[in-house]
């Protein structure tokens, strides 16, 4: 029998999911079912959208016709690679042959997102800090960009990320603090008051802290990336 997974549920927990690294492409297609009808649900009121950015001067929140658009991300991690959608920066706490899904999918028709993040093969009995970020996954952890926010903070720039709990916090951020069992195997999922507009993250990234913490002036400081997924549309 294989293990089932210890989740760590922030908000509306969800059925337990078993991924292994040999089941990744197999978890993923049902996911993407999955988030296919919820992209059908909202197809009458889909629009154009903008490539993922943010900029800390930006206005806070977009006032364009929300999209409904469902990304999603999966695969194996590896070592640094323009090419991959899934990469590891730290192989000691995030080996590479380590599976991971992550999706982040609109809610219903008011202004909720719901993200999950699932992972195989990583050390076991571990957590591990996770927030969606501004852009894709590239060679290095600090291409990713800051942690994606809703009400961007003003003071925030890529040398001095948000450490505001009015801005760093899990009802403006996506968090996905995950915690693995024996078998190095955890899921997450949190549900936000809010949906995307001209913005949506690029990526989700694993970091070496154990959690986010949320006190002032350290809110939201995870220390270094160790592991990144980029998030696409989903098909």
């Amino acid at each position: 029998m294989k293990p089932s997974l210890l989740s760590e549920k922030r908000h509306n927990p969800p059925a337990a999911t078993v991924l292994s690294k040999q089941s990744v492409g197999q978890t993923s297609r049902r996911l993407t079912l999955a988030v296919a009808a919820t992209v059908l649900a909202f197809t009458p009121m889909a629009c154009g959208h903008q490539q993922s950015s943010q900029t800390a001067a930006q206005t806070p929140v977009s006032h364009a016709r929300p999209d409904p658009t469902a990304l999603s991300g999966s695969g194996t991690f590896t070592p640094p690679d323009p090419a991959s959608k899934s990469i590891t920066y730290n192989p000691s706490l995030a080996p590479p042959d380590a599976a991971v899904l992550a999706s982040v999918t609109p809610a219903g028709y008011s202004p909720r997102t719901v993200a999950t993040l699932v992972v195989a093969g990583l050390l076991p009995n571990r957590s591990y800090a996770a927030a969606a970020h501004t852009n894709a996954c590239g060679p290095t952890g600090q291409d990713a960009g800051l942690h994606y926010q809703n009400r961007i903070d003003p003071a925030a720039s890529p040398q001095a990320a948000s450490t505001n709990p009015r801005y760093a916090n899990p009802r403006n951020e996506i968090w996905l603090d995950i915690h693995t069992d024996p078998a190095g195997q955890g899921t997450s999922q949190t549900t936000v008051p809010f949906g995307f507009t001209d913005r949506r993250p690029g990526s989700i990234e694993l970091h070496e802290a154990t959690a986010t913490p949320t006190a002032p002036g350290q809110a939201g400081e995870t220390g270094a990336p160790i592991a990144c997924v980029t998030l696409v549309p989903s098909q």
